[in-house]
């Protein structure tokens, strides 16, 4: 019909739609999803932001840079990982053992969201001052490839690359996001889309906490189905599953905190250009109907 909604979401590889799909819950849409594929998730806000998409994921610094350039958009939902799968990786030949050894080394990472975050916060952490390290803006291809030639010390990195990297290329972490970042993925909406969208918004954001639960309870096939997609090899996939566990997030109080804080030391390390208020980039509502 003339009249049916199309929600455009940007996904990736293996990402939220083949989720949706392998959890059985993507049937008897009261709309329509027209899906667009992206490397990562920087491209998935520069379309969001363009208005050529509805809704996406990120994650939360990300999420809160684009916010700050102001791309009009909220986070609406998310889920959270296990912040230790945020990690500081070195070749096993490397003499660097504990995040003090970071001093004087070149470290990669994406620049604006997690891999510059954990190198900032890890070097404030072991009382390393920023100019005492050089930062190496790489995105995760390019930058395992130079941990891998010796042209960086050391790599900022998420799952599934960090799984990838341990079991594949014998990588060890030196360390972790655990008690420095949130490590949480928002999916995020245009401000057009949740004006004009909102039922359509809502149920695709309830399904895919459905599928998200599901997923919990289904590694293994879960896992499966996204190395068939992504051609990642099964045992990366699955290890950084189970490493994650990933389940759905409420954007309530206790997130925002969380995330003003975060955004607070991002615009302290420079990440971001300016301070935020976190309850402004994020639309509660959705969590406030999904609870009842």
């Amino acid at each position: 019909a003339a009249d049916t909604v199309v929600l455009r979401v940007g996904d990736q590889k293996g990402g939220n739609r083949s989720l949706l799909g392998i959890a059985g819950v993507a049937k008897d849409l009261p709309y329509r999803i027209e899906g667009s594929e992206f490397p990562a998730a920087a491209p998935i806000l520069e379309a969001l932001n363009a208005g050529a998409l509805d809704v996406g994921y990120t994650g939360d610094l990300s999420f809160l840079t684009a916010y700050a350039s102001g791309a009009p958009i909220r986070a609406i939902g998310g889920t959270r990982s296990d912040a230790r799968t945020q990690a500081i990786l070195v070749r096993q030949d490397s003499p660097i053992r504990s995040a003090t050894d970071l001093k004087g080394k070149r470290l990669a990472g994406t620049r604006g969201g997690w891999g510059q975050f954990l190198i900032s916060a890890t070097l404030e952490k072991a009382g390393i001052a920023p100019r005492e390290a050089t930062f190496a803006p790489l995105n995760p291809v390019d930058a395992r490839g130079a941990l891998m030639a010796g042209s960086v010390d050391a790599w900022a990195v998420w799952e599934p690359y960090a799984s990838f990297a341990t079991l594949k290329d014998g990588a060890r972490p030196i360390a972790d996001g655990e008690g420095l970042t949130p490590t949480i993925t928002f999916i995020v909406a245009s401000d057009s889309a949740i004006a004009t969208k909102r039922v359509a918004v809502q149920d695709f954001l309830t399904r895919l906490n459905k599928a998200r639960l599901w997923s919990l309870d289904h590694l293994d096939e879960y896992a499966r189905n996204t190395a068939g997609l992504t051609k990642l090899p099964e045992d990366v996939v699955r290890a950084a599953y189970a490493a994650q566990r990933s389940s759905p997030v409420a954007i309530d109080d206790g997130v925002v905190k969380e995330i003003q804080e975060a955004s607070d030391r991002a615009t302290r390390y420079g990440i971001l250009s300016r301070t935020l208020d976190v309850g402004r980039a994020v639309d509660r509502s959705f969590t406030a109907a999904a609870s009842h």
